[in-house]
């Protein structure tokens, strides 16, 4: 696309914004204790705000409530249909959610019933991501309660055209892994995010140790790391060790794309997978995800008992992963 032609093109992009996505929506539902319920647990947020006489929903449910399900939203203004076809026409046929942003007026409680206007607040110049080249278009929603201003949700997403795939050099071309510049090896596994907050946990594994943060106020034990307590809030803790038996809570089993990094020694997943990755329940009642080895993946079952084994990565570091007990059980039932 030439200069002048994409200064036009840009123009017409920007003359979207202030427009109307949606105006006067409605959520399928009025706010309602069962959604509270699942999203807690699925969140495995237990504070008694959200349960009980007097609950109100977790702020950061303001979206949900907004949602349109599988038949997908109703009541969309021809502007956002018109600026999505736009991008289309230009290549940008690829579409993938950056961030959002949530401001919150009001506490949500059941029974409210949940309005909302949404508009286009802005397209972005054109950028150039690893992903491919496109436009940020941010989308603001006013969420209304009963009519009363309950919260805004900014959600932004990149429209863009995908970048062309680099061809991978054969195994045994002699070509350096990650283009030689310093990248992770194709071969290998993506390694943990560790920061302030989790360091001790990841301390923990290299010492072949499973550590839950048990808080300093009220004792209750917590996992994933956080920083402060999600019952009491407080910001002391210590740690207990995980005693290492589990049972195997919910599962997938991944398909594709095929990650020949996570293949397992014992052949349980080959170079092109598939590969099972439960969310277990310790001994201790906490939850963490993690993969389930030593079982082919077809037979992981929803209740099978599991026991903590360290898998050593690349010959580099470790990893805490479960092992079916007994190894090659089939016990439990329901699907995952």
């Amino acid at each position: 696309m030439a200069a002048q032609e994409r200064a036009a093109f840009e123009k017409r992009l920007k003359s979207y914004e202030g427009r109307g996505a949606a105006a006067s929506g409605a959520g399928r539902d009025p706010v309602n204790e069962p959604m509270i319920r699942h999203w807690c647990e699925a969140m495995g947020d237990a504070h008694p705000a959200y349960r009980g006489p007097g609950a109100v929903a977790p702020p950061t449910m303001l979206q949900a409530w907004t949602m349109g399900g599988l038949s997908g939203h109703q009541g969309r203004n021809t502007a956002h249909d018109e600026l999505f076809a736009l991008l289309d026409g230009a290549g940008c046929t690829s579409i993938v959610a950056t961030d959002c942003e949530q401001e919150y007026l009001r506490p949500l409680r059941p029974g409210d019933a949940i309005t909302f206007d949404a508009v286009i607040e802005s397209v972005s110049g054109r950028k150039t991501t690893k992903l491919g080249t496109g436009y940020f278009v941010t989308t603001r929603m006013d969420v209304l309660a009963n009519g009363e201003p309950a919260g805004t949700h900014r959600f932004r997403i990149l429209k863009y055209a995908p970048a062309a795939r680099r061809t991978q050099p054969a195994e045994g071309s002699g070509a350096a892994p990650g283009g030689g510049r310093g990248g992770p090896s194709k071969g290998k596994r993506p390694r943990p995010v560790v920061n302030r907050d989790n360091a001790g946990f990841w301390d923990g594994v290299a010492a072949g140790r499973l550590l839950i943060q048990r808080c300093g106020g009220c004792g209750v034990l917590r996992f994933p790391w956080l920083p402060g307590c999600n019952a009491c809030g407080a910001a002391e803790w210590d740690t207990v060790e995980a005693c290492g038996t589990g049972t195997v809570y919910s599962y997938v089993v991944m398909h594709h794309p095929p990650f020949p990094a996570f293949a397992e020694p014992d052949g349980a997943a080959d170079a092109a997978g598939p590969y099972a990755v439960g969310l277990i329940e310790l001994a201790e009642g906490v939850r963490m995800v993690s993969n389930v080895v030593g079982v082919p993946c077809d037979e992981v079952r929803v209740g099978m008992p599991v026991r903590l084994a360290f898998l050593t990565v690349d010959g580099e570091w470790e990893l805490p992963v479960f092992r079916a007990d007994p190894p090659g059980g089939s016990a439990g039932g329901g699907e995952g």
